[in-house]
């Protein structure tokens, strides 16, 4: 189990070496910059990308979501989805070809929702999300889809592009859906239950079918329990990576909390993860805006990512004594 540091779009050097002093061993970006002309990525702009990671030591260990744009049609079955399933064919071979073993996206093409943010302890603010308030928003697409549609059109990705990844050696995740309500918008929140992500990982039973482990969404997941969603993904080795953050309670209400004020047990999350032998990484994900930290949060995923660290060793350390 590893520390790394993730949710940033350019591989600058000051935030390469901000990952690199703080202990990273692993990072993640976000959405990266890269030129994206004819919605995919090619394979030299992602070799010069992880290139200039592992400049500074850290290893490129996974690419979490292209633009929303390269496969909308996808998701809704629009009149590109052949060719822009063509084109992310294109781009996850080039993903793994330049060496990049991880490649996680969502299926939420109306992107991550919250409503009024949260004052949290001492004044930091969070944010926050009431399905109630949501639910007053107008439709984000041409039409309100059914949760069917979405879940073929799910499927229909699931079986064309796991060969894909098979064929190439890269293993694909998805995040679930935040928040993990029934639908925003219009659009049905597929991925939003212990129940949705069993049925996601049996459309095609393959190591390459797995999960981007929002440990913060899964703790949002009304009704399901963290702890059993964690040791059955992670026995099955289902699990790539994981944010590690944490939430106030589930949905229908709920705001973001610092890593150690949350209603998850932290430290038995973190034991569970090493006892099902999840031998991969940690990132801190969202963080509380605090007093005169950056818009990115220098001070918050510090902080965060320290609590990783010790939690990582607490429970390494323990099971050998």
């Amino acid at each position: 189990m590893r520390a790394g540091f993730g949710q940033f779009r350019q591989a600058t050097p000051e935030y390469l070496r901000f990952a690199g002093q703080y202990g990273a061993t692993d990072v993640l970006l976000n959405n990266p910059d890269l030129p994206g002309a004819g919605g995919r990525w090619e394979l030299h702009d992602l070799v010069k990308l992880r290139l200039a990671v592992e400049q500074h030591g850290p290893k490129l260990s996974a690419i979490e979501n292209v633009p929303t744009s390269f496969y909308d049609h996808i998701m809704l079955a629009g009149p590109r989805r052949d060719e822009q399933i063509e084109n992310m064919i294109y781009t996850v071979r080039n993903i793994a070809r330049a060496g990049i073993p991880i490649f996680g996206y969502n299926w939420m093409p109306s992107h991550v929702w919250r409503t009024t943010p949260a004052v949290i302890r001492c004044g930091a603010l969070a944010t926050a999300f009431d399905y109630e308030e949501a639910k007053a928003l107008p439709l984000t697409h041409d039409r309100a889809y059914t949760e069917e549609e979405m879940w073929d059109n799910l499927e229909y990705w699931i079986k064309i592009i796991t060969p894909v990844a098979e064929e190439e050696g890269i293993r694909l995740g998805i995040h679930p859906c935040d928040p993990p309500v029934e639908a925003l918008g219009g659009i049905p929140q597929l991925l939003r239950s212990f129940d949705s992500y069993r049925r996601l990982v049996e459309i095609v039973p393959s190591d390459c079918n797995a999960i981007e482990f929002c440990q913060g969404t899964f703790s949002e997941m009304q009704g399901d329990d963290i702890y059993e969603m964690i040791r059955y993904f992670g026995e099955r080795k289902k699990i790539l990576y994981v944010h590690f953050r944490n939430v106030s309670g589930q949905v229908p209400k709920f705001h973001e909390e610092f890593i150690n004020t949350g209603y998850v047990d932290m430290y038995r999350a973190m034991k569970i993860y090493h006892e099902v032998g999840f031998d991969s990484f940690f990132i801190d994900d969202h963080v509380p805006h605090t007093h005169q930290d950056t818009e990115w949060g220098h001070r918050g995923r510090a902080f965060a990512n320290g609590y990783i660290q010790a939690m990582i060793e607490a429970v390494t350390k323990q099971s050998v004594d």
